[in-house]
């Protein structure tokens, strides 16, 4: 491994293979601090336990970036989590690192609805001998060039489709294309001119952008690495009513991940928030007061306020209720009573609320210039020459 021991970065021959505990040229376990090495990693919180308690013989075998395989071990091998073994594949064998053993195989399994019969589960051949990992590191090599060289045939052919990134097999002899395309392409002229040109078996999938973010991976607005690429591995769909339940601004800029759709986390808070708004009054229910209908303008799920103003469109004569006296003033409502004007509780917040934000002031190219210093401009005199 190439790695810049001042910076901790650089460029890993296994790289999105899930080195966390892999072998190194001295064939002892190393640990590999390069981003992007351990995408959707899976703590093993029974690895205290020795395996002989731990009854199974599937192990789960990690490849390239977020893709994971589950296979027989037989013959008695001693695998243990890091060992880079071949595996059974078609044609041919495939080389991974062993990410997760014993019990909880049988649990990611469940979790991931997979049915799958032991009898028809593809085998373990054996730990990856020197021979097996010289050719690996060559398939790996040849990734990136394949990629840039079939984005240029795609393009040559004219076909509407993104590819996003290529596997080669741990044996050099199948090569995998993920691609990303709105509608249907037809592809099969792609696929001869690729095999023709890199002498392998060619196998293309198709992936959405959520599953492109999790496979190159990158670094969310949260500063953390993108969640796709670290646990997530089945999404669940994302709407804008999941920002309007929590009262995040609907700003496309802000919302939108790297992947160009919504962000995933917006639905982590999501139950929370239905939690705490279970016992809150209708929003759309005006309240009457002989000032007038007041009408909801902005709700604190979390503090239990709620702001009403004398006018539906704009915040004017704003005030600030508990949950608790809104739902007290309805229920008088109900009873044909109206309450004289509405009290407000914080002044301060009030006061907040009626403050104008420019939003697109914020998504400015020129935001982070300071004007402080600059010089204003000299106006030249013009001299007039006499003839």
């Amino acid at each position: 491994m190439d790695k810049d021991k001042n910076t901790g970065t650089g460029n890993c021959v296994f790289d999105g293979r899930g080195c966390r505990n892999i072998m190194d040229e001295s064939n002892d376990i190393s640990s590999c601090e390069y981003y992007g090495c351990n995408k959707l990693d899976a703590f093993n919180y029974l690895e205290s336990i020795p395996e002989e308690f731990q009854d199974c013989e599937i192990i789960e075998v990690r490849f390239k970036n977020t893709r994971k395989g589950f296979f027989k071990s037989s013959n008695n091998l001693k695998i243990k989590v890091g060992d880079i073994v071949a595996v059974e594949s078609s044609p041919g064998h495939d080389i991974g690192v062993v990410s997760l053993t014993g019990h909880l195989v049988m649990r990611q399994i469940l979790r991931q609805n997979l049915k799958i019969s032991e009898n028809d589960m593809k085998k373990v051949y054996r730990r990856a001998k020197a021979a097996d990992i010289e050719k690996w590191k060559n398939a790996i090599a040849a990734e990136h060039s394949t990629m840039i060289e079939s984005r240029r045939i795609a393009a040559g052919l004219k076909l509407e489709m993104k590819i996003g990134d290529v596997e080669y097999q741990g044996d050099g002899t199948k090569a995998i294309f993920y691609y990303i395309a709105d509608d249907r392409v037809d592809f099969r002229e792609l696929i001869k001119i690729l095999a023709e040109r890199f002498r392998v078996r060619i196998e293309m999938k198709q992936i959405g952008a959520r599953q492109e973010a999790g496979r190159i991976g990158g670094i969310g607005s949260c500063g953390r690495e993108l969640c796709c690429s670290t646990y997530i591995s089945n999404f669940v769909s994302v709407t804008t009513n999941s920002a309007r339940y929590q009262g995040v601004s609907l700003n496309p800029q802000k919302l939108a991940g790297q992947c160009g759709k919504l962000k995933c986390c917006l639905n982590y808070e999501l139950d929370s928030y239905f939690d705490a708004q279970a016992d809150f009054p209708d929003t759309a229910i005006p309240l009457q007061t002989e000032a007038g209908p007041a009408y909801h303008q902005k709700t604190d799920v979390f503090r239990r306020l709620m702001w009403y103003s004398y006018d539906e469109k704009i915040p004017v004569n704003i005030a600030c209720l508990a949950v608790e006296k809104v739902k007290e003033i309805i229920e008088l409502n109900k009873r044909g009573e109206k309450v004289k004007k509405l009290e407000s509780i914080e002044n301060s917040d009030v006061k907040s609320m009626l403050e104008y934000v420019n939003v697109g002031a914020e998504e400015s190219l020129t935001r982070f210039e300071d004007k402080t210093n600059e010089k204003p401009k000299k106006k030249h005199k013009h001299k007039h020459r006499k003839k």
